[in-house]
């Protein structure tokens, strides 16, 4: 029934296996690709036709998580897996950003990539299997796909690089020193093709290295994918691409001229009338039989590329003007809104965030269901690209996978700066709102989120600023590398290279590419002039913070204390009654972990005093020569019985009430009484021993020996 093909290798610490065969068999392609007990199903289908008149590359990739493949049940009200988590969506992108641009130039028939989670070990992170197994599956599928490839995860620990290190190695690495990297590489045999990272100040050799290192590891499981693919692939579809040649021809000869001179223009609004007006001219002199080639769009934008990318790498000068290691003029400004606990404005050209941070208490923590366990996060950073920042319009939904997908990048660039939790225990709320855009408005919520984050007074180690680089590769060879792309420049170029980092190093990178992978030269040539361009723009953030920001007004205060872990239940109380007393009492937010760290918030400083001095009457333990004010709860024949210290009662001798002998302590002392005591010790039996006579009523003073024999 089934005619199963399995290949099989060691790599790293774990067997990597490709299964095809047994399941899904009506799929174009289907390999279960398994990495320990990490198992996950990519299955591949795309369409024999195309849709008429279809001028784009429909290619649509899904990631699932099964909760199953954890042996969990999803939380939440609904028991069913249901919209994409941000993991999901970003683990997506992950796989279509290097397949993307393997597919014959030209294919435009639709295909759809989906990758299924079937089996976690808590180990191993499915994002590097679900990659291997959605490359094997189109590898086989026999759907024009110039693959294979493959990808790893590398960590950097004392020095050495790590091939794919462990979920819990990668998990929360700002709280873990020792670990300074998160970096995925993908690529083919002979180049790279897509990058991302989250790193911790590693030079410019740190992250080459690391993107070197893991190129070589994929190269055992590019050949294990061509392997299966000898015993199991399916004829290749027969795809010829059309040869519009003739029509690039007249669409050229009908507007080069208009077009060069619309490209010549340097502000982008009158830039994109003139180009949209020589497509007009083009079109008018092309005859109807040309106007309704469904190629007619791919001509266009082939005239158009050529012009920007011709010019640049002949003449060195871009479209605006600007030289090819230019970075656009900066404006960058703080403290815009007066409500918000932090803002920033960052302006580079035409591309503007409006960057807002906000500081919240634990209760404001994110909880994430995720399939290798719960957890919380303090630190959330939002990107939202309405359409008015491109002059367009356009519907507005829920974030979709770009929102979803910059975001990430910006919150990983500044992951690296934040202060430890104990140092500064807020929950951080970022959001980036793109005013404008033309270019990476990403690396502009790098910069702002930076910038807003000082001015709501978080003690960054350092600001982070963040640059996109670009690159125009041609045939022969010859190429340029492009500082702050812009928007056009992207489109229409063969690389978008982003890295942020701090004046010591690199925080994050990413790296997505549109030709069949760029060579060690060409990235550390964009290594080296994206720091160069960095360190300009951090020189130009400066500026705007010339002194130390004050923390808002409007933020809550939020204080720290240790507790002894056997206090904890004494804080807390029967069902939660001695918490809720100080919360109520206080009018404090009060919130206690296992470790004992409590974290007392609320804008009113009294507030969190009153509660911090209940806890810690509770908590705290009487200390032997200190004097406490306190209050006489009982009086007998020998003394008095003094509540001074929480719930804690002591005995003050008649002998200790005054230097003089009394009948009775009723002949001073009344019940209910505040009197000031001196703390002198402990009897055998633990019974605590205080003193009036040792301190003086009125000022609560300690009365020197000397004082008393006077």
């Amino acid at each position: 029934m089934f005619n199963v093909t399995t290949k099989t290798m060691e790599w790293g610490e774990e067997t990597l296996t490709l299964e095809t065969g047994k399941i899904a068999r009506q799929a174009d392609g289907t390999v279960i690709a398994t990495l320990g007990e990490t198992s996950v199903m990519a299955n591949v289908t795309f369409a024999k036709k195309q849709k008429p008149g279809q001028d784009f590359f429909p290619l649509t990739v899904h990631y699932q998580e099964k909760y199953y493949a954890a042996g969990k049940v999803p939380g939440g009200f609904f028991k069913r897996e249901a919209r994409p988590t941000e993991k999901e969506t970003l683990t997506a992108r992950l796989i279509d950003r290097p397949i993307r641009p393997l597919f014959v130039p030209g294919f435009k028939n639709e295909v759809l990539v989906m990758c299924t989670v079937l089996s976690h070990d808590l180990v191993n992170d499915p994002d590097i299997v679900a990659m291997i197994a959605a490359s094997a599956a189109l590898t086989l599928s026999g759907a024009p796909f110039m693959g294979p490839i493959a990808g790893c995860r590398v960590g950097f620990e004392d020095g050495e690089y790590v091939l794919n290190p462990t979920v819990d190695d990668m998990q929360d690495l700002r709280l873990n020193p020792e670990q300074r990297l998160d970096l995925v590489v993908a690529g083919t045999k002979d180049a790279v093709m897509m990058v991302e990272s989250e790193a911790y100040e590693l030079t410019e050799a740190e992250m080459l290295g690391a993107v070197n290192f893991a190129h070589a590891q994929i190269q055992p499981v590019i050949d294990l994918i061509i392997s299966l693919a000898e015993d199991a692939a399916k004829e290749p579809f027969d795809f010829q691409p059309v040869d519009y040649s003739e029509l690039y021809e007249a669409v050229k000869a009908a507007g080069e001229t208009e077009m060069r001179a619309a490209f010549a223009i340097a502000d982008k609004q009158e830039r994109t009338t003139a180009v949209a007006a020589a497509r007009d001219a083009i079109l008018e002199k092309l005859s109807e039989e040309q106007q309704q080639d469904e190629n007619l769009g791919s001509a266009l934008k082939k005239l158009e590329a050529g012009i920007l990318r011709g010019d640049v790498v002949k003449t060195g000068k871009r479209i605006d003007g600007r030289k090819t290691d230019e970075i656009r003029d900066i404006s960058a400004e703080t403290g815009l809104l007066p409500r918000t606990h932090g803002s920033a404005l960052f302006t580079r050209g035409e591309t503007q965030g409006l960057v807002v941070t906000t500081l919240g208490t634990g209760d404001d923590e994110q909880f994430i269901d995720a399939l290798h366990g719960n957890f919380k996060s303090n630190f959330l950073l939002h990107y939202n690209f309405p359409p008015y920042s491109v002059g367009e319009v356009g519907r507005v939904g829920s974030p979709g996978r770009r929102e979803i997908g910059h975001g990430k990048l910006a919150w990983r660039a500044l992951q690296a700066v934040l202060p430890a939790s104990t140092d500064f225990p807020y929950t951080i709320r970022v959001v980036s709102e793109i005013t404008e855009s033309n270019g990476s408005s990403s690396m502009a919520s790098v910069c702002g989120g930076s910038l807003s984050m000082m001015d709501a007074g978080v003690p960054l180690k350092a600001p982070v600023a963040g640059v996109a680089m670009g690159l125009i590769l041609e045939d022969d060879g010859s190429y340029a590398v492009l500082s702050d792309i812009l928007g056009d420049e992207d489109h229409l170029g063969d690389m978008d290279f982003k890295v942020a980092g701090t004046e010591n190093g690199i925080t994050s990178l990413q790296m997505d590419i549109k030709v069949a992978g760029i060579t060690p030269e060409i990235m550390e040539k964009a290594l080296a002039q994206a720091k160069q361009g960095r360190l300009h723009i951090l020189g130009e953030m400066n500026k705007a913070l010339s002194g130390a920001a004050e923390f808002s007004i409007h933020a809550p205060r939020i204080e720290t204390m240790q507790v002894p872990t056997d206090k904890i239940r004494e804080v807390i109380g029967s069902g939660g009654k001695v918490i809720r007393e100080i919360v109520e009492v206080s009018g404090a937010k009060v919130d206690i972990n296992d470790d004992g760290i409590i974290k007392i918030a609320s804008p009113d400083g009294e507030s969190i005093k009153k509660a911090y001095d209940m806890i810690h009457a509770i908590v705290a333990e009487p200390e032997e020569g200190a004097i406490y004010t306190g209050k006489v709860v009982k009086i007998v024949d020998f003394g008095a019985f003094v509540n001074f210290f929480g719930k804690r009662d002591g005995l003050v001798h008649v002998s200790q009430i005054e230097n003089r002998r009394l009948n009775h302590p009723s002949d001073v002392l009344k019940e209910g009484q505040e009197v000031k005591v001196k703390l002198l010790g402990f009897d055998d039996r633990g019974k605590v021993r205080l003193s009036m006579k040792m301190v003086d009523q009125e000022t609560g003073e300690e009365i020197k020996k000397e004082e008393a024999a006077d």
